[in-house]
């Protein structure tokens, strides 16, 4: 365990730019775009073949780092999982109310131990690597006879078999106990692993933690399943901003299985995911030559670089060549581009274009290759973006804020237009994570309120003109913030993540210390029965026949 890792190579404090921007702060508007830039950002997003981020400038003996990755193997053993993907029954009976009683762990607790599973290899890009979809109505059709002759071959195909949101999803399992031990340990988020074998959270005592899926999944036992706990603990040494997986993770190939992480006063750190150790480190240093952090992080798709957000820079790093040696991309150039610190990033699954976020409440598009500006999006949110996302077929971009009632769905190919938008309750400044499925069909997100929301973008009206999208499916699985939600590659699984820092009630300062110190067991009393910190699994797919059955026996 590295429970202070990077501690020496922290040596310099954040330059005055990590300070975080207010949201009144607006963006320094780009003149409008020569319309050489405007047709290049067409042809771009209207070019079928994709074209490839910058490679490494270093040859294969001059690497530092060993992360390329390696071809699989071309036969495959049986695994539980292509049981599951071969199996055509549903489980025979449903999982609801209270989460099961705590079980002891299995193994050690926080020990090392490997990523086990791990499913077939697939080109997985920022949102999956699904069939091109766009939120049109006349696509539905297309979309459905897609859904109706696919194969469960495919983890794509079983996950567009598997999704079905007409029905209230079933919880399965979750880890609450974990995070229990310290008070306001409330989850800031969770991911799953490209490949499907695992899933990675953030909570606020800045510990990154790796859950194996439950092995009684593949096979529909789940009458019997325990609490999850935690194969890996990876302590940062301080709040941790941002981090993500390795895209071309596989947990058949070790060497592929690692995540980048950025934390307060630290250096970029590589998280070893089978021992939890630190990989390797990237070092950014300001204009001061004083280490500053990264307050957002994104691999590029196919691995080679990974993109760090500061405040109007984008500084890119070879994830082969660790160190300090990176590329630097101003986004405000002659006092003209895209203010604020750049807090999330989102790379077209189709062309060579990445997008960022800011908190001065607008996003802009890049070129891959030099990141020039190739468009600004107008400034239409409240508070300053959080999260986006492209649609598989690249012509679409979601945003969503902070402090923000809705979430944008944007036309690149006509970059001032808002296709339609997404109601959701956000109050505070947390980031409220959403995620799309890989078809690009259903939008899946929580609020401040612990309501999680569905959305069907094939729904959208086929005209184009902007209106608000209703949702599809509304439940509430927690009941406080919902703050991180994630889809699994290719079954039907929903993981989420809820908690926010709580805040005691004003009260009556005066009277005797007796009275003070009951009143205050009273409020950490509050506190705790407001809160609720877990991770939780839950099924997103049809119920079989075994179980309609025996719903049918239940009400006759």
């Amino acid at each position: 365990m590295a429970d202070s890792a990077g501690g020496g190579e922290s040596g310099g404090v954040a330059g005055a730019g990590q300070d975080a921007e207010t949201d009144s702060e607006p963006p320094q508007q780009v003149p409008p775009l020569h319309e050489g830039n405007s047709l290049e950002l067409r042809d771009i997003l209207e070019e079928g073949a994709p074209t490839s981020a910058k490679r490494s400038r270093m040859s294969e003996e001059e690497q530092g780092l060993k992360l390329v990755e390696k071809p699989l193997e071309t036969q495959r053993e049986t695994s539980a999982q292509e049981a599951f993907l071969q199996e055509d029954s549903a489980p025979t009976e449903q999982i609801t109310g209270e989460p099961p009683p705590p079980c002891e762990e299995e193994g050690g607790e926080g020990g090392k131990g490997p990523v086990i599973g791990g499913g077939e290899e697939e080109e997985c890009h920022q949102n999956g690597g699904g069939e091109n979809s766009a939120p049109l109505e006349g696509e539905a059709k297309a979309e459905e006879e897609q859904i109706g002759n696919g194969s469960a071959d495919s983890p794509s195909e079983a996950q567009h078999l598997g999704l079905d949101f007409t029905q209230t999803p079933q919880m399965l399992t979750g880890a609450w106990t974990e995070y229990s031990s310290l008070p306001e340990n409330y989850l800031k988020g969770c991911k799953w692993a490209p490949d499907g074998s695992c899933i990675l959270t953030n909570s606020a005592d800045n510990v990154l933690r790796v859950y194996n899926i439950p092995p009684e999944i593949y096979s529909y036992n789940w009458d019997l399943l325990p609490e999850m706990s935690p194969v890996l603990r990876m302590s940062e040494g301080d709040t941790i901003y941002d981090y993500c997986w390795y895209p071309k993770m596989n947990s058949l190939d070790p060497d592929t299985c690692f995540l980048a992480s950025s934390s307060r006063d630290n250096p970029v750190h590589v998280w070893d995911a089978f021992y939890g150790e630190v990989r390797a480190s990237f070092r950014p240093y300001n204009h001061l030559d004083e280490l500053t952090a990264a307050h957002s992080l994104c691999f590029s798709p196919d691995g080679t670089q990974l993109y760090c957000g500061f405040d109007k820079t984008v500084r890119v790093f070879y994830t082969d060549r660790p160190g300090r040696d990176c590329e630097e991309r101003p986004t405000v150039v002659k006092k003209q581009g895209q203010s604020g610190i750049i807090s999330c990033f989102g790379f077209s699954p189709c062309q060579s274009v990445y997008a960022c976020g800011s908190y001065s409440r607008c996003a802009g598009l890049y070129s891959c290759r030099d990141g020039e500006l190739l468009a600004l999006l107008p400034t239409r949110h409240h508070g300053g973006l959080t999260h986006l996302l492209f649609s598989p077929d690249g012509n679409y971009l979601y945003t969503g804020g902070r402090k923000d009632p809705e979430i944008l769905c944007w036309d690149l190919r006509e970059t001032d237009k808002v296709v339609f938008s997404l109601k959701r309750n956000v109050a505070t400044n947390q980031r409220i994570y959403f995620d799309l499925d890989q078809s690009g069909r259903y939008l899946v997100s929580g609020d401040t309120e612990g309501v999680v929301s569905v959305w069907d973008t094939l729904t959208a009206p086929p005209d184009g003109n902007e209106e608000l999208l209703q949702p599809q499916l509304k439940i509430q699985p927690h009941w406080d913030c919902t703050n991180g939600i994630s889809i699994h590659p290719f079954m039907p699984l929903l993981a989420t993540s809820s908690g926010q820092r709580q805040f005691p009630s004003p009260g009556d300062s005066g009277g005797d210390s007796a009275s003070d110190a009951e009143e205050g067991e009273a409020v950490l009393k509050e506190q705790e029965s407001r809160q609720d910190n877990n991770l939780t699994l839950w099924w997103a797919g049809p119920l079989g026949p075994a179980a309609e059955d025996s719903q049918e026996h239940t009400q006759a």
